[in-house]
């Protein structure tokens, strides 16, 4: 079982028109959980799948495994829909968010369970348990039980069961979220290195915005059963094409602006009667007069009004500040509403005081604009 092994198994997963309903609990009707999903994966990519609860994630996730079936659409691995095949007959291992270990096998019988229950010659079980084993760093450990080893520890154990039998698609269901928030890091890079070092094609389910930052090749945000948008993580953070992207994908200030033009990717606003220019800025229509403006906390800095200028955009009051070290976090109140603000190296810069008066700069490169049906949305 070398690395070359996993990535020539290695599959692309299409999803078609991908549909599930449920009864629902009162038996009067149905609940649509997925609702017309259509996603390309690519063979050796990791794709992490996003969204709120009750967004239809891990429903998504566990129809590809085949614990759900679809009421309607297609899954392929490859060129085979496997929508209606039963798990064990899809060539895809999963790893849970509880490990699922036994806990009265040892390590080494945990991992060779997969392969003895595929009835393979003890000699290729042996070897490649004992291969799996020591790419995960446990053949130190083959002999004890989950029982006798750390959180991280069996973390590795459940990744050692699932490549061992060589799948084309590996899945993970919120696999870190037990662990404590140091060693979530931790596990996180190492899996994201074992991914692509075998170029297993992967799909991953999380609520966590920063771990799927980490990890993904690309980022699936989903609300109420569809998808929102799909897109790298840098993307996803700097090119949210809606609200609720914008607000679920990290922080985000919105203010309502005027819109008095456009000239190609860049649009000339009207905040508080002064005009400015976002040199890209995105999803707005010539002419639409009003935008909702999409200013990330990094994006905002705070001068001190004896240094402002005619130019600046907003003026306000500090409410609150936390100071973080890294970070000094400032919440500050506008007539055009309430603002967050992050300054990094805080040390190097002014620190305001709550009730400090202030000047509130924009960097208009990184702010996007959205059409005003975008307003209301949540």
């Amino acid at each position: 079982m070398s690395e070359r092994d996993f990535s020539a198994r290695s599959s692309n997963v299409s999803l078609i028109d991908l549909t599930k309903r449920f009864k629902s609990l009162d038996g009067s009707g149905e609940v649509l959980a997925v609702d017309d999903v259509n996603l390309e994966v690519k063979t050796g990519e990791l794709v992490t799948i996003l969204g709120p609860s009750g967004c239809g994630k891990t429903t998504t996730l566990r129809m590809i495994a085949g614990f759900e079936y679809p009421t309607s659409g297609s899954i392929l691995i490859g060129d085979k829909d496997v929508a209606k095949i039963p798990p064990n007959k899809r060539g895809l291992s999963m790893v849970f968010q509880s490990y699922a270990l036994f806990p009265h096998l040892t390590i080494y019988e945990n991992v060779a369970y997969g392969l003895r229950v595929q009835k393979l010659p003890a000699r290729e079980i042996r070897e490649r348990t004992e291969r799996a084993l020591d790419l995960m760093q446990l053949t130190t450990m083959a002999k004890r039980y989950p029982s006798q080893v750390s959180g991280g520890q069996q973390q590795r154990i459940a990744l050692a069961r699932a490549i061992v039998i060589e799948p084309s698609v590996l899945l993970f269901d919120e696999p870190l979220s037990n662990l404590d928030a140091k060693l979530r890091e931790y596990m996180r890079d190492e899996l994201r290195k074992l991914q692509k070092r075998l170029g297993i094609t992967s799909l991953y389910v999380t609520h966590d915005q920063g771990e799927a930052m980490a990890i993904s090749d690309r980022v699936v945000i989903m609300k109420e059963g569809r998808i929102q948008q799909v897109g790298t993580p840098r993307e996803i953070y700097a090119f949210p094409q809606s609200r609720f992207v914008a607000d679920f994908m990290g922080k985000a200030n919105f203010l309502e602006v005027e819109v008095l033009g456009t000239d190609g990717e860049s649009a000339r606003i009207d905040i508080g009667g002064k005009t400015f220019i976002v040199p890209r800025a995105g999803r707005v229509r010539p002419n639409s007069g009003s935008a909702l403006l999409v200013a990330r906390p990094e994006a905002l800095r705070l001068i001190s009004l004896a240094n402002v200028e005619n130019e600046i955009p907003l003026k306000g009051c500090v409410d609150r500040f936390t100071y973080f070290g890294n970070i000094a976090r400032y919440e500050v109140a506008t007539e055009n509403g309430p603002l967050l603000i992050e300054s990094y190296n805080p040390e190097a810069s002014s620190i305001f005081e709550e009730g400090d008066n202030v000047g509130v700069l924009i960097d208009f490169e990184s702010v996007r604009l959205l059409p005003p049906e975008d307003k209301e949305q949540q």
